[in-house]
């Protein structure tokens, strides 16, 4: 039941399985599907234990969350980077699922680390099809080319590196609380530092420095923009809601 666990909840080696998915999956739709469902079936199968898992698994969960955050540095294909991220996001659930958090907050704080690797998991579409790869570093100035799918990747990234007051934020907060040592803690505040940094290392190699020559290519839609603007600020206010259970 723990190696089932770990499978959704990713604990490295088990982790290779989802990464190996989300690298094999070339149409967005299977893509996002598989983000937003990964980890609520590993809370499903937790959901059947006796009792909490392990107390030593806490330390498996923050390390796996680590060598994922140090893998994302030197990433360039943005579906690996955005597959990276939620392995390392999803494994830190095992902190509160140690802790004996119910199943109902699980799933919530679950859908609050994935809602926004699913939005960037289309950009990184929308990439795709306009220049023909999604990577980072690769052709860059994209701010004044595509300034809408700028826009909206760049608060996109915001929101899936949890930074203050998107959801993943307060879900990282719980997670830190619940977290059973000040090295746990350390560890997974050191896991967030490494996301805001591959974040902004992405953004860097996409939307500064000279545009690239090449043909003409189409910005997103103003009503696309707008949609996907829209699911953004719902997403801070959900984190903004969660910000009552730590009172």
């Amino acid at each position: 039941m723990i190696v089932g666990i770990g499978l959704f909840l990713p604990l490295f080696p088990f982790s290779v399985v989802l990464d190996r998915l989300l690298a094999v999956l070339a149409h967005p739709l299977p893509r996002v599907v598989l983000i937003l469902g990964w980890p609520h079936a590993g809370i499903l199968l937790a959901a059947q234990l006796d009792g909490p898992p392990p107390a030593w698994l806490a330390w498996w969960s923050v390390t796996t969350g680590l060598v994922y955050g140090f893998r994302m540095l030197t990433m360039r294909d943005l579906n690996r980077w955005v597959s990276f991220l939620g392995t390392s996001q999803w494994t830190l659930l095992w902190v509160e699922l140690i802790a004996g958090v119910d199943a109902t907050t699980l799933h919530t704080h679950a859908l609050a680390f994935s809602l926004p690797l699913a939005l960037a998991s289309l950009e990184c579409t929308a990439l795709d099809r306009r220049f023909g790869a999604a990577y980072s570093h690769v052709y860059g100035g994209l701010a004044s080319v595509l300034p809408r799918l700028s826009a909206v990747f760049a608060v996109t990234v915001l929101a899936a590196v949890a930074t203050p007051l998107w959801a993943g934020f307060l879900v990282l907060l719980h997670i830190l609380l619940a977290a059973p040592s000040t090295w746990a803690m350390a560890t997974v505040l050191l896991s967030s530092l490494l996301w805001s940094w591959a974040g902004v290392r992405v953004l860097q190699g996409l939307l500064v420095g000279p545009v690239e020559d090449g043909e003409p290519v189409n910005d997103l839609s103003r009503s696309v923009t707008v949609a996907a603007l829209f699911a953004l600020a719902a997403l801070m206010a959900g984190g903004l809601l969660l910000t009552g259970d730590l009172a």
